[in-house]
């Protein structure tokens, strides 16, 4: 029996990353509810043959944009954890990010740079952009998912650092209110080795570094 919002499919995954469309019925059903009397709200005509689905894909889309609340960070990073000694900066730079803001559930989008400096452990290079996705996928503000990624990592892998810093458009600021169509917010977090000025900006050069 299907028990969660958007369900994962763990067959090829051992960290459960993994999507198929598969989602909890009842609750799809209880939320197309919800987005068919929006649409009568605003004034729109929900039986026209371009709505009829929508209620439901809605719905499914905003399961899908959401299903960080289903994942475990801190269980992805563990799922592949090595010994190693290396003890130099690992940086993943240019991780897409997409979320959605929790004042008016529009989406933000843009990049973040995450750095650690291993303890001991290093982790699987994938899993670093699937943990911004497990943060992003819920309704976020920018500054609380910057210090999130930055605990998960902290608390799970103890790194004598780590440095998050991310980019992002909010169209809260260019489709509504203020309407300023090219802003970008920046976030910073840093821990341990990463408060110090030198390693600082050495992580702030070579994420604005191109390869050449």
């Amino acid at each position: 029996m299907e028990t969660g919002n958007y369900i994962p499919d763990r067959d090829d995954d051992i960290d459960g990353y993994e999507k198929i469309d598969r989602y909890n019925n009842d609750l799809i059903k209880s939320l197309s509810g919800h987005y068919y009397e929006v649409l009568k709200q605003i004034g729109e005509h929900p039986e026209r043959e371009g709505l009829l689905k929508t209620p439901e894909r809605v719905a499914k889309a905003m399961l899908y944009l959401t299903h960080g609340y289903d994942l475990n960070a801190q269980q992805i990073l563990k799922s592949a954890m090595f010994k190693e000694e290396y003890s130099q900066m690992v940086v993943v730079k240019d991780i897409e990010v997409y979320s959605m803001c929790e004042h008016h559930m529009l989406p933000f989008f843009g990049k973040a740079h995450v750095a650690y400096i291993p303890n001991g452990y290093v982790v699987g290079l994938s899993k670093i952009p699937r943990i911004v996705d497990v943060y992003g996928r819920r309704l976020q503000v920018q500054e609380r998912l910057t210090n999130e990624i930055r605990d998960c990592i902290q608390e799970t892998l103890n790194p004598v650092g780590v440095g998050v810093v991310i980019e992002c458009r909010h169209l809260c600021m260019s489709m509504r209110g203020v309407q300023k169509q090219n802003s970008v917010t920046t976030t910073s977090a840093f821990t341990g080795e990463f408060l110090k000025e030198k390693t600082r900006t050495e992580f702030l050069n070579l994420i604005s570094s191109k390869l050449s």
